[in-house]
């Protein structure tokens, strides 16, 4: 094989990596949760709760990260069973969206560069960066990460820096 052809091989897809990291939509603020009568989860007790009006898929996904809480950080968990003891941040994000009937299968963290559409959802936003992902449902944050205290999979309150991860969203959500 060439010399050039070699070269080509080992640059093309670091190309290809940059160009659809650049075409993506980049989260410079802050992810803060500020409750909003009728357009907001609302968090009691460690529960969350969706806007009455939520579309079904939201209400799902909700329910889907309540079941959550309280499951330890798993190294892995929730790819290779769905129903996992423990779940990572990207299955956990796995698991809310395909209990919410928005993903077949499972995603890695960086998977999820390429999942849905790129962009801030009205209802759902999933932030992506390498190594990591959490999520937005209703504007209350599901992580297994962002806090001294974080064991697993949890819903959040607090403000956690969004610069450094891109905004992904399912469509129509």
């Amino acid at each position: 094989m060439k010399r050039s052809t070699i070269l080509l091989l080992l640059i093309f897809p670091i190309i290809g990596f940059t160009a659809s990291c650049s075409n993506q939509v980049k989260a410079r603020q802050p992810v803060s949760y500020r409750f909003d009568h009728g357009r907001t989860a609302m968090l009691k007790n460690g529960i969350a709760y969706a806007p009455r009006k939520a579309p079904p898929a939201v209400k799902r996904a909700i329910a889907a990260g309540n079941r959550l809480q309280g499951k330890p950080y798993k190294w892995g968990g929730g790819h290779a069973r769905h129903n996992d003891s423990g779940y990572d941040c990207s299955g956990t994000t796995s698991y809310v969206l395909r209990e919410a009937g928005l993903l077949k299968g499972s995603l890695t963290s960086k998977g999820f560069f390429n999942y849905g559409k790129k962009g801030y959802g009205k209802w759902i936003t999933v932030y992506v960066r390498n190594g990591h992902v959490f999520m937005t449902v209703a504007g209350l944050r599901l992580d297994t990460g962002g806090s001294r205290n974080s064991t697993g999979p949890r819903w959040k309150t607090s403000t956690r820096q969004g610069k450094g991860h891109v905004a992904r969203r399912p469509a129509g959500l």
